[in-house]
């Protein structure tokens, strides 16, 4: 999306006319404004690649270096013997390597970290034992509460005599005012502005449409945090249905997953910080250990994946399809806004047909209507097609996660629609393994308790005021 978490002040409108004015006037003029201004991207055919990729053998990387042919046939075998033989392990871990060019990197220590409280107090934990430089990268940074926690904690670093890199977007933190960040500069912060809404301030070709959509923290080049969650209050609430206010937008509960990483991988975090600081021509970093020796923490096997716009296809998206179209058993997505293209839908169906089973967690409410309904559009098909899906009740929805045939497990900032699979920066991470699948799929169930599962029979029979919704919101989904 554009923006996340923006119009959230309309959701809680009083007077349910004006809320319905409010949102299609935003939605309209946000469509044709990306309709004048995006390029005529295009999403890859993931069958013509995926064909072409195949068939190569899994390798895997420690903090030492590349493993042998026959260490890494060693470490598949010994997944597929853990995990019941499932042939989504060595077909996905190649056709990734092929793909992608990063590496499946072995141990790290993965923990997984369920909605806004918990993750801050990680953070901040982090933070606070920083020696060398901590590296933000977020969507939104908002001057709120939360906000100006972060901003104090990482003030105080830098007098510590620990380097603070900032990156912020311009139109995630469109609200935020620019005292805000000039006060973490005059505190020695080094702070960038990705892709400045002002084409004359611009670092590079000027594209509005291209927005850094990744939340990443990194501390000291060992420990790492990804995810759904931005720099702002309203995550702070957790998501326990008993908390749901509906009086004020700080007040409503937020339902978001974060990992934090420790181990070799988060070196594979920091190139990509880098990169970005560097297309987006930031000032000179004060030089430091950004990539020290790294030890294994753990038993993790983890990818990490970054996608741009800048690549000729997102490597996210094709890891997803092509994950889904080796799945054997269950397809577990968990996501905010579900917008899919033809190709992503296909492969949804498709897996159903085939006998697996595919579950879907989605919105029952969101802070973008246009995108609701636009996701909505899609359901009499899945439901057609096999696929399950349930709406989360309670908490407003905002994780971002799969988990497939309980082994193969994904977690970052990519939503399931076209502006995270087109025009935005994203980063994901890939976990492989039984034990973190089994925590993934724990959280999924709790997810799945909280939600109502959606009817066939029941959808059918919906309102035309639902449909007419449904239809409009999808001639936009393109530039949602």
């Amino acid at each position: 999306m554009i923006v996340e978490m923006k119009n959230s002040s309309a959701l809680f409108c009083s007077d349910p006319a004006q809320r319905v004015l409010v949102r299609l006037k935003n939605a309209v003029f946000t469509a044709f404004f990306l309709l004048a201004t995006s390029a005529c991207a295009a999403l890859p055919d993931t069958q013509a690649i995926i064909a072409r990729h195949s068939g190569q053998a899994a390798q895997f990387e420690n903090a030492r270096g590349v493993l042998s042919a026959e260490k890494s046939a060693a470490i598949v075998a010994d997944l597929k013997r853990k995990s019941g033989d499932i042939d989504i392990l060595d077909k996905q871990i190649a056709l990734e390597q092929a793909i992608i060019g990063s590496p499946l990197i072995l141990g790290n220590k993965v923990t997984l970290l369920q909605d806004g409280a918990s993750t801050y107090a990680a953070m901040f934990a982090a933070i606070r034992k920083a020696r060398d430089h901590i590296n933000l990268e977020s969507y939104i940074i908002e001057d709120d509460e939360i906000g100006r926690q972060f901003a104090d904690l990482l003030l105080e670093r830098q007098r510590q005599g620990v380097q603070v890199n900032v990156i912020y977007d311009s139109v995630g933190a469109v609200n935020t005012p620019a005292a805000f960040f000039d006060r973490l500069r005059a505190g020695g912060i080094a702070v960038l502005e990705f892709n400045p809404l002002n084409p004359l301030a611009a670092k590079k070709e000027w594209l509005i449409y291209n927005r850094d959509h990744r939340k990443i923290l990194l501390i000291d080049g060992s420990t790492a945090f990804i995810g759904g969650i931005n720099i702002s209050s309203v995550y702070s609430s957790g998501s326990a249905t008993k908390r749901i206010k509906t009086t004020a937008v700080n007040t409503v509960a937020w339902r978001d997953t974060d990992l934090q990483i420790d181990g070799p991988v988060v070196a594979e975090l920091q190139k990509l910080f880098m990169d970005t600081w560097q297309k987006q021509h930031g000032p000179a970093l004060a030089p430091k250990a950004y990539f020290p020796p790294l030890k294994a923490q753990g038993k993790d096997l983890v990818r990490a994946i970054g996608s741009t716009p800048d690549d000729p296809f997102s490597l996210i998206y094709l890891t997803l399809i092509s994950a889904i179209g080796n799945a054997e058993r269950q397809v577990e997505l968990t996501n905010a806004y579900f917008v899919p293209d033809p190709q992503l839908l296909k492969s949804l169906i498709d897996a159903a047909g085939r006998g697996v089973d595919v579950r879907l967690i989605l919105p029952s409410h969101s802070d973008s209507d246009v995108v609701f309904h636009a996701g909505r559009s899609h359901y009499a098909a899945l439901l057609k097609g096999g696929v399950k899906i349930y709406e989360r009740q309670g908490a407003l929805l905002h994780s971002k996660t799969a988990v497939i045939d309980g082994v193969w497990s994904c977690v970052g900032s990519t939503n399931l629609d076209w502006r995270s699979f087109l025009d935005n920066d994203e980063v994901n991470a890939v976990i492989l393994g039984r034990e973190f699948a089994g925590q993934m799929q724990t959280m999924f169930n709790q997810d799945i308790a909280e939600s109502v599962r959606i009817d066939a029979d029941a959808w059918a029979h919906r309102s035309i005021l639902l449909r007419l919704k449904e239809w409009g919101a999808s001639l936009f989904q393109r530039w949602l």
